[in-house]
């Protein structure tokens, strides 16, 4: 099967700056895949050479094995991009940007499709509205919409709940699950760690341009952070032979690593052994913001 992303061997400078530094990935069609990173790391940058957008100094780009520089009008047709940027026109509605937006991809007659965007999107309302009285929240709405009219194969979602509210972001997210469920190829960036750990299987994680680590979600979450057991001490001392799991301590409470949640019964052990009483215990899974903080120290 043909990837439904392929980039390989991808530089990207701008003067002097070396944006993107041999960038080698591969996203499988069906797949809900998170690309990660701080501010600055190459998410947006690649995500521009792929919407043909911008050139890349070196290498090569597909979108469903179409080439983005050589078989432009395919590459982009399978591709459907939600920017950071509020980007819009100010001087038309809802339905009529959407309607437009169709044209450029030849598409006539797509009123059914764009009623279900509008009504999945909670913009039915908002359909004959000029999209600059539109609060912020509606506009990214409005720009998901758009990214979808054409049914790209593809959907790259740049920080697409940045600024929206709970209500948006979770009737959002239930749309674009469906999508991924009918065989649509979703690609997430987003500050919102929680959000990549719950829908994505796979995971990039960028630094400085280059991918630092890229794996499925289980298995970074199991290799690169362990679980943690928040316990409530009388007296609040801890055992010397507990001292190396030491995480953090604040009062009565104290937070130890385990590497599994069998280690358990060994710590209780050893606090019933020096005398210590356990008076409230919580073990606390790992999260992929543990691991995100360990790999872009």
């Amino acid at each position: 099967m043909i990837p439904a992303l392929h980039v390989q061997s991808v530089h990207k400078r701008f003067g002097d700056l070396h944006a993107l530094r041999g960038i080698d990935l591969t996203v499988e069609q069906g797949e809900f895949f998170a690309l990660l990173g701080p501010n600055g790391a190459g998410k947006t940058t690649l995500i521009s050479l792929l919407a043909g957008l911008s050139r890349a100094t070196s290498g090569r780009l597909a979108v469903m094995g179409r080439d983005v520089v050589d078989d432009y009008r395919q590459a982009r047709r399978a591709l459907g991009v939600v920017p950071q940027e509020l980007v819009y026109d100010s001087f038309f509605t809802v339905r009529e940007v959407l309607r437009f937006q169709s044209g450029y991809f030849g598409i006539r007659r797509n009123d059914a499709w764009i009623d279900e965007l509008l009504e999945n999107l909670g913009l039915a309302d908002k359909a004959d509205a000029y999209v600059r009285n539109l609060s912020g929240g509606m506009k990214r709405r409005v720009l998901v919409a758009q990214a979808l009219v054409h049914k790209p194969a593809v959907v790259v979602l740049d920080e697409p709940t940045a600024g929206v509210d709970v209500e948006l972001r979770q009737s959002l997210w239930e749309f674009i699950r469906r999508l991924n469920r009918e065989g649509h190829t979703i690609v997430l960036t987003t500050h919102y760690l929680e959000e990549a750990e719950t829908l994505c299987q796979r995971i990039a994680l960028l630094k400085q341009g280059q991918i630092i680590a890229l794996d499925t979600t289980a298995n970074l979450l199991a290799s690169h952070a362990t679980s943690q057991v928040a316990l409530r001490l009388d007296p609040p001392r801890l055992p010397e032979a507990l001292r190396a799991r030491l995480c953090a301590a604040e009062g009565e409470m104290f937070r130890l690593a385990l590497q599994s949640c069998g280690e358990l019964e060994g710590v209780l052990a050893s606090l019933r052994e020096a005398g210590v009483a356990v008076r409230d215990l919580e073990v606390v899974k790992p999260d992929l913001e543990e691991v995100f903080l360990e790999l872009v120290k």
